[in-house]
């Protein structure tokens, strides 16, 4: 039944009505009476297919129908191949999460954006520690924050019965927007660098003349040494 579907997608030959459609090919296109394009067709060994029958006038292709439906399921196949399955990831952060845990869960956080998933970070409150929800809140939005070069904040945290929810979801692969803070940084060390290098080219070329002019020194002392024999 599917593939029946698949077959009366598209109008072919015979089934075509209209007067007159535009043949496309590789070397370009050309309206031509309906007709005129089902002999061609027939000469050529092929179908009249309508790819386009919106167009004024229809699109059509001289084509093998059977060639044309398998490049079309080939097509789609490649398309939903190529569609990237986006999961939603969930960190789960008690309100007094300690240090430790909390770089553990970050790392596997970045893990899954970089994957291209979105998260879904909460902290659950059991029984009185309700009473910390604002402690809770605190520990997402620093969540929020350590992520800000790996995913945008689709849902700043909000608190849903007993759990408070952060909605984040990835940037671009490969474009993770660097955090003004490490931008300064990567800045002062390259210029740091900039100048340790000047500094050690200039150190060089001072021990360089030193050296001339110490060379020279020497040279001066041997010619007056030979000088003073040669009176003797």
């Amino acid at each position: 039944m599917k593939k029946d579907n698949q077959k009366n997608q598209y109008r072919v030959n015979g089934q075509i009505h209209v007067r007159e459609v535009r043949v496309v090919s590789d070397d370009g296109s050309q309206v031509m009476p309906t007709r005129q394009a089902l002999d061609l067709a027939h000469q050529q060994g092929v179908d009249l297919v309508e790819i386009s029958p919106n167009a004024q006038p229809p699109v059509c292709r001289l084509i093998d129908y059977s060639k044309f439906l398998y490049q079309q399921k080939k097509r789609a196949k490649e398309m939903k191949q190529k569609q990237v399955r986006v999961e939603v990831k969930e960190i789960r952060f008690g309100p007094q999460t300690d240090d430790h845990d909390y770089q553990f869960k970050l790392k596997h956080a970045k893990e899954f954006l970089e994957e291209g998933n979105k998260v879904r970070a909460y902290v659950f409150f059991r029984g009185r520690s309700i009473l910390f929800k604002e402690q809770g809140e605190v520990l997402l939005l620093r969540f929020a924050n350590d992520l800000e070069e790996y995913a945008k904040v689709e849902q700043m945290p909000k608190l849903e019965g007993k759990k408070m929810f952060l909605f984040l979801a990835p940037k671009k692969a490969g474009v993770a927007k660097q955090s003004q803070q490490k931008r300064d940084r990567l800045a002062a060390e390259a210029k740091a660098k900039e100048e340790a290098k000047a500094q050690a080219a200039e150190q060089a070329e001072k021990n360089g003349l030193l050296g001339n002019a110490k060379g020279g020194e020497a040279l001066r002392k041997l010619a007056e040494a030979a000088d003073g024999d040669k009176k003797d």
